[in-house]
């Protein structure tokens, strides 16, 4: 079953979400697309600013997959400075791509 997660991270930058999708790809840049992820089972990913931080909300295959990635993913927030969130996991009930 498809999940979505959210990371609302009040404190984060765009700096920090740059430099941590920078070394997602192992310095090839910011992510573009699905493949970019070091693990598969990414559907969607989005991100952007709020008032008091960075919002990030992806969809994912399975919570399983989603886990695989957070295995890489903690690890790296915390190396870039991003404050330690955790996201809130809901299961999809309907996703649509394009």
């Amino acid at each position: 079953m498809a999940i979505i997660a959210v990371f609302d991270a009040p404190g984060m930058t765009q700096a920090m979400y740059e430099q941590g999708t920078n070394q997602i790809t192992g310095g090839q840049g910011g992510v573009k697309k699905a493949s970019d992820w070091p693990v598969p089972g990414l559907i969607s990913h989005a991100a952007g600013p709020t008032p008091d931080g960075w919002l990030v909300v992806d969809v994912w295959e399975s919570e399983d997959a989603f886990r695989k990635f957070g295995e890489v993913l903690m690890p790296m927030l915390k190396e870039v400075g991003a404050p330690d969130v955790r996201p809130k996991i809901y299961p999809a009930f309907n996703v649509v791509t394009s």
